[in-house]
């Protein structure tokens, strides 16, 4: 069964022929759109990421409500040691609410130490029994260093027996020779390239070196991030912008991302938060607003890492990572 409903979703979305008529026609919950990837499948293009949720139990809260407030697509990691309050949340929002798991876009990502043929197979099956899952929506390889082409075999193997629906390589914006890499040595392309993204930093270059695979963006640190002390939520322009419209600066910044074809996971677990960041569906920039928001550009990153810092601080043990 879980097969005929991968076929159908898949047939459906080669039917659909573009990617801004799924976004104009197909819609989740609160009018989130969806979009098309390049193996043809249909992911909401909002979603909750659970990055530094303090707890389980907070995580499980922070999920339950942002999908009552109308998400569709949640973001988590192994990483982030809160798998389980997800699970927990999808199980509990699903009988209360009648919503088939078909309908709950869930994405998680495996650890440097989970890398290699065999190693990583056992840690997808873990990862499921955490989720409490039959299968995850979308998987990535968190970091580009180590043994990732070995887990990227097991990866493929996934999505062939129906754990796993989409690949997606994260952080893969280190350094060209580890984008080069997996590109040469996958079978199943990556369809979903995670990357730090916002009005500060817009990554021109990395956005044209992955047009031509059809690798579509999602974007963590949206808003900028703890380490960005808030700068974007006071930058004039985004303020006057906000103010036009009656929102806040956030709702402009995640309204721009929407616009701009990305996909966007603000993390949060207030709850006014959450249900503030998924309300901005109901307005829309004007195209002089966004060619204003395009001009903020400085390529600015919050979060920077050498591969070479990364390789030393990763390939231990697992640990919290500073950044998504």
């Amino acid at each position: 069964m879980k097969r005929k409903i991968f076929i159908s979703l898949a047939v459906l979305a080669s039917m659909i022929g573009s990617t801004s008529f799924a976004q104009d026609t197909y819609k989740t919950a609160a009018d989130v759109p969806m979009v098309q990837l390049n193996n043809g499948i249909l992911m909401p293009q909002f979603g909750l990421g659970t990055f530094l949720q303090p707890s389980d139990e907070v995580c499980e809260q922070s999920c339950l409500t942002a999908l009552r407030a109308g998400y569709r697509h949640i973001d988590t990691a192994h990483a982030y040691n809160d798998e389980e309050g997800v699970g927990r949340a999808v199980k509990r929002f699903m009988a209360e609410s009648g919503t088939p798991r078909e309908q709950i876009w869930i994405t998680s990502k495996l650890w440097p130490t989970e890398y290699g043929e065999g190693t990583t197979m056992k840690a997808i099956d873990e990862m499921l029994e955490r989720l409490q899952l039959d299968y995850i929506d979308l998987l990535y390889v968190h970091q580009p260093v180590g043994d990732f082409v070995g887990a990227w075999r097991d990866m493929e193997k996934a999505i062939a027996m129906g754990k796993v629906r989409a690949l997606g390589i994260s952080n893969f914006d280190a350094s060209d020779e580890v984008f080069e890499r997996i590109m040469t040595e996958s079978r199943v392309k990556p369809a979903v390239l995670q990357i730090e993204c916002h009005p500060y930093a817009q990554r021109l270059t990395i956005r044209e070196k992955v047009k031509p695979y059809g690798i579509h963006t999602t974007c963590w640190f949206p808003l900028g991030g703890a380490m960005s002390n808030g700068a974007l939520l006071k930058d004039p322009t985004i303020m006057k912008i906000a103010e036009a419209h009656g929102k806040t600066p956030a709702q402009v910044i995640l309204r721009w991302h929407i616009q701009e074809g990305f996909s966007a996971i603000p993390g949060a677990s207030n709850p006014d938060y959450i249900k503030e960041n998924i309300a901005i569906f109901d307005f829309e920039l004007t195209d002089g607003e966004m060619e204003q928001m395009r001009g903020l550009n400085k390529e600015k990153r919050f979060f920077n890492m050498s591969l070479e810092e990364k390789e030393r601080a990763y390939l231990g043990k697992m640990q919290i990572p500073t950044q998504k």
